[in-house]
């Protein structure tokens, strides 16, 4: 929870940081609190939709939560972003997560 209150006290000064609110989000899937985790990840994309690691944790969150179709959808625009920014490794790990989700 330590670290929970670190990047709450930064956002306070940088609302909008995008590692930071990752970072937030990240934190909350640690301890199981995917319900706010979801909410930081969602707002991510719409602000920040070519910060692509959210879509993998994202997609993993919605598989948790039994939300295969989002989950696969997640994953497919992430590829799309992943693919365009030239992020090899990112594309692959979520190639990797939409293959284990649809096959």
């Amino acid at each position: 929870m330590e670290r929970i209150e670190q990047i709450k006290t930064f956002l306070n000064d940088t609302p909008k940081d995008t590692f930071l609110n990752y970072a937030l989000a990240i934190e909350y899937v640690a301890l199981a609190k995917d319900s706010e985790a979801r909410i930081i990840f969602e707002k991510l994309l719409l602000q920040e939709p070519n910060y692509s690691a959210t879509y993998y944790h994202l997609g993993k969150l919605y598989e948790r939560q039994e939300e295969n179709q989002l989950a696969e959808e997640t994953y497919e625009k992430g590829m799309e972003v992943t693919k365009i920014l030239g992020e090899k490794h990112a594309h692959g790990e979520l190639r990797g997560a939409y293959e284990e989700l649809t096959f």
